[in-house]
């Protein structure tokens, strides 16, 4: 019994010991901010050979990493659909969302908004000999969206029916193979798309879609990683990272 006895108590230290390292996994992962994104949104966040961050790229993903730095720590990108970001906040999936994400007050009561980082607008896509003028224009039209980006809310309010797709990559093809009339998205990824497609133009209507700002989210109550993070928005944006960063990306292939 005694032996057994020791025996226990051998595997009992042996096993704290093993937690202490590794926190439990807990501690573990302490160093590491673990962002979410859904990597569909060029200059933002996309795919690529040799990304920022593993293969992941773009503004956000150099933002992103940049947060990580400042505070001592590593960032991780998990890639997701955009509907699903805010969910995997709340169950702690991941810690953050930097995805080109709109301050919504729907979405504020969801999860805590960063300050904002970038100013954006919603454009209209269509091709080079398209009627299309201004929002009204859409009315009769076949018109493609993002599910879940702010251009789809943008058409939804005006009361106009859609098609809504998981990739812009897959909207901006089906206006190029002429399937639909227009695609609703935000100015600067919109200006990659028509960069990337010959015979497309961008179509603004200031009235029509108002300016909005992107931010990072977290878990609500999470004050300990909001504050890190907007220390190091504020940094980046007075010192012109973040300027900076929008010129690389946006003459990048």
């Amino acid at each position: 019994m005694k032996k057994m006895t020791k025996v226990m108590a051998t595997v009992i230290a042996m096993a704290m010991i093993i937690c202490g390292l590794t926190a439990c996994g807990g501690e573990a992962k302490s160093n590491t901010i673990k962002f979410g994104t859904n990597a569909e949104f060029p200059p933002f966040e996309f795919v690529a050979a040799n990304g920022v961050i593993g293969q992941f790229d773009g503004i956000d993903i150099a933002i992103a990493k940049q947060i990580a730095e400042d505070n001592g720590m590593t960032a991780e990108i998990e890639n997701m659909e955009f509907d699903s970001l805010l969910i995997a906040i709340q169950n702690g999936q991941i810690d953050a969302a930097i995805a080109g994400m709109t301050i919504k007050e729907e979405r504020k009561e969801k999860v805590d908004f960063s300050i904002p980082y970038y100013q954006a607008t919603q454009v209209m896509i269509v091709k080079e000999d398209s009627d299309i003028q201004k929002a009204s224009d859409m009315a009769d039209k076949k018109i493609c969206v993002i599910q879940g980006y702010t251009g789809e809310i943008c058409v939804k309010e005006m009361g106009y029916p859609y098609e809504s797709f998981k990739k812009g990559t897959e909207a901006v093809l089906e206006l190029v193979n002429g399937k639909c009339d227009v695609v609703v998205i935000d100015a600067a990824t919109a200006k990659k798309y028509v960069q990337d497609n010959a015979g497309l133009k961008i179509v603004e209507d200031a009235e029509a879609f108002e300016g909005e700002e992107y931010a990072i989210a977290v878990k609500k109550g999470n004050t300990e990683l909001l504050d890190k993070i907007n220390k190091s928005l504020e940094k980046m944006l007075s010192d012109g990272t973040i300027a900076d960063l929008g010129i690389k990306y946006s003459v990048a292939e």
